[in-house]
């Protein structure tokens, strides 16, 4: 099936892409209410805890992709263990996910750009949920969508490059905050180490699986990665690892770089960080244009793995089969990007507070799919154990049932009178709307499949 795909993507090209999408915008935006909420120490903790947690599922999607190299990641290894109908509710589950944080960013790109250099936007289109959307600033972020949409749509390679130099820029910023902390940082602020207590660190921790997401965007373009399987399984791993470590180095740059008053009076902690430990505004307006690469690499990363998301669906006679067309020259496919491209370029219209919706919604898809794929990881050890397995895991029956027990806790975070508990009644709507057009494409696909079968039948019948 994944014959017309080219094999392009190197190593180095497969760890940052991975790398891109989960370091993102969130660390730094995020690093304030982090260290506010749990304190220096609680932070820590809360990071390693949770980056070990993302590495039990990690674990599961490693065996499987290295196992089952084929475009598509959790829709093939679920469609292996349970089939086409629960295959169907990850993919579309996990679509939500990746959707949702592309069209986050693409509003996300110019609030970022108003920071850096702010301007009085024009043309009033409308107002939604309280605010108010102009055409200059909702231009921003659709320009945005048609570079990337460009970019993805003559070839992965391109995409490849520009994830790795983006990536690349976004790792130099944060060395850059951790080198002044080491150097101008203040230890003092580290004290107290907790705050809040167990409730301070809870709170980070909540915000883990989500800061995360992106490792699972390898197993997607499996079959477009020039290297042997086995190694594929490994760089998913060491993607979260180092992930988890750059995250923990911000913790420290930011802990030392601001004292508690600045750092509650503080709009943009990380940012405002790196002008105390370096004394001047030139290099807060770096970490922000850091930032930007964050934003651009999470953006690419999913229309990538959504792109290949929609069209192993396509292929597989789940959704419209013209999900499933394949470039001649390019080898992409082109449709999927240019309907995640539209996607995109619409979203800005919407205006900040709906998309906040959209990927609190989202967010949900993401956490059921690595419940899924963390049961098939388990279904598959015991019904094929003679699979061949390039990255075996020790202990599966360990790693799969932590797994398991760790993605319903995420779930539960969604649920009512929880912290991070789904707003009532936007994001429900939204959850709820997803859910339903899911529900339809499927039942219409099935009955298409079916009409087709008999009528195949009829026909040899008759001759």
């Amino acid at each position: 099936m994944d014959k017309k795909f080219s094999k392009s993507m190197s190593k180095v090209d497969v760890l940052f892409l991975a790398m891109g999408a989960m370091l993102g915008w969130g660390w730094v935006v995020l690093s304030g209410e982090w260290i506010s909420k749990a304190g220096f120490l609680g932070s820590i903790i809360a990071f390693l805890i949770g980056g070990l947690l993302v590495i039990f599922i990690g674990l599961t999607y490693a065996e499987l992709a290295a196992a089952l190299p084929e475009t598509g990641g959790g829709l093939v290894f679920v469609l292996r263990a349970f089939g086409k109908r629960t295959s169907f509710v990850t993919a579309w589950a996990v679509l939500f996910g990746y959707v949702s944080v592309i069209t986050f960013e693409a509003v996300a790109l110019p609030t970022v750009l108003d920071y850096i250099y702010p301007v009085q936007h024009k043309g009033y289109l409308w107002t939604l949920g309280g605010w108010d959307v102009y055409l200059t600033w909702a231009l921003i972020g659709s320009v945005g969508a048609i570079l990337l949409t460009a970019l993805n749509y003559f070839g992965i390679k391109p995409a490849a490059i520009f994830q790795s130099v983006f990536t690349v820029a976004i790792v130099l910023v944060g060395l850059l905050l951790v080198f002044g902390a080491f150097n101008n940082g203040n230890t003092a602020n580290i004290e107290p180490l907790f705050r809040n207590g167990i409730g301070g660190t809870m709170s980070v921790l909540i915000m883990i699986p989500f800061l995360f997401v992106g490792f699972d965007v390898i197993p997607q373009v499996a079959s477009e990665i020039n290297a042997p399987p086995k190694i594929i399984g490994r760089i998913l791993i060491i993607s979260i690892i180092t992930s988890v470590i750059f995250y923990l180095l911000i913790v420290f740059g930011v802990t030392t770089g601001l004292t508690e008053s600045q750092l509650a009076s503080s709009q943009l902690a990380t940012a405002d960080a790196m002008v105390n430990l370096f004394g001047s505004q030139w290099f807060g307006t770096i970490l922000v244009l850091g930032g930007v690469a964050g934003i651009v690499t999470s953006w690419n990363a999913f229309i990538i793995g959504g792109s290949r998301i929609l069209y192993a669906m396509a292929i597989r006679n789940m959704i419209p089969q013209w999900f499933g067309y394949i470039h001649p020259k390019y080898n992409t496919p082109t449709n999927t990007i240019l309907f995640l491209g539209i996607l995109a370029f619409t979203a800005p219209f919407l205006g900040r507070p709906a998309l906040v919706w959209i990927v609190d919604a989202g967010g949900v898809g993401i956490v059921v799919g690595y419940l899924i794929v963390s049961l098939a990881f388990l279904k598959l050890r015991k019904t094929e154990p003679n699979l061949e397995r390039p990255y075996k895991i020790k202990y599966w029956k360990t790693v799969g049932s932590l797994a398991i027990i760790l993605s319903i806790v995420f779930i539960s975070f969604y649920l009512p009178g929880m912290p991070s508990s789904l707003i009532w009644p936007m994001e429900w709507i939204i959850l709820g709307t997803w859910c339903f057009i899911g529900f339809c494409l499927y039942i219409t696909r099935t009955k298409e499949s079916s009409s087709e079968v008999h009528g195949n039948a009829k026909t040899i019948q008759s001759e």
